[in-house]
């Protein structure tokens, strides 16, 4: 396994700076205290969602019956189309219908937190699927361990960038927002036609020989 490839895939789907918009418009009106735990709880709240799936994602999968290939499929499609919401400067996890649910718990911190900021719009579909697929390809104690780490990373980096979303706000702006957010989806597509690339190979064994 290449040891970086999930931290920068993680970076690229979580993307804080591309969910600051969306915190500081649910957080609006909130105390400082409040909103310093609202903080605390996502950057919680992500850390779990991706320790959990990197140490159970596979044995979750396989009690439902479902190949590793197939699922680094329908994973890799997930985050390509995750990717191209990003391109058009949208969150890789964003879905309106959860939107709406978290602008009705406004007046409940912990309840933003973990809906929507933690899921979906941080950790949700793509970022459970991405750390499945390179869980799989562990083959050591401490290679899940870092996995872990990761979580711990994009934790601070949560915790980090909301912590300072009224300077990031007016210094970048809603256009560097965007053009942050674009970037970064660039690159989950190019890591997305990766993962789909080797689940189709060990489910067609044919397109290995067929490449070389």
């Amino acid at each position: 396994m290449d040891i970086l490839k999930p931290l920068i895939a993680l970076l690229a789907i979580v993307n804080p700076i591309g969910v600051l918009p969306f915190f500081i418009h649910f957080t609006e009106g909130f105390s400082r205290e409040q909103r310093r735990r609202t903080i605390h709880v996502a950057a919680i709240s992500a850390f779990v969602v991706i320790a959990v799936s990197a140490v159970a994602g596979l044995r979750i999968i396989e009690f439902f019956g479902i190949s590793l290939a197939s699922f680094q499929v329908g994973g890799g499609m997930l985050l390509l189309l995750s990717s191209l919401q990003m391109l058009n400067a949208q969150p890789a996890e964003s879905r309106s219908s959860d939107l709406a649910e978290g602008s009705d718990k406004v007046d409940a911190g912990d309840s933003i937190a973990i809906v929507p900021l933690t899921i979906p719009l941080l950790t949700g579909p793509a970022t459970i699927s991405t750390m499945v697929i390179y869980a799989e390809k562990t083959k050591h104690w401490w290679e899940i361990a870092v996995l872990v780490g990761y979580g711990v990373v994009i934790a601070l980096a949560i915790w980090i960038a909301f912590g300072l979303a009224g300077r990031i706000a007016r210094v970048v702006g809603r256009t560097g927002i965007n053009v942050m957010t674009r970037l970064m989806g660039l690159l989950l597509a190019a890591l997305a036609v990766e993962v789909m690339s080797d689940g189709l190979v060990k489910l067609f064994p044919v397109l290995a020989s067929n490449l070389r």
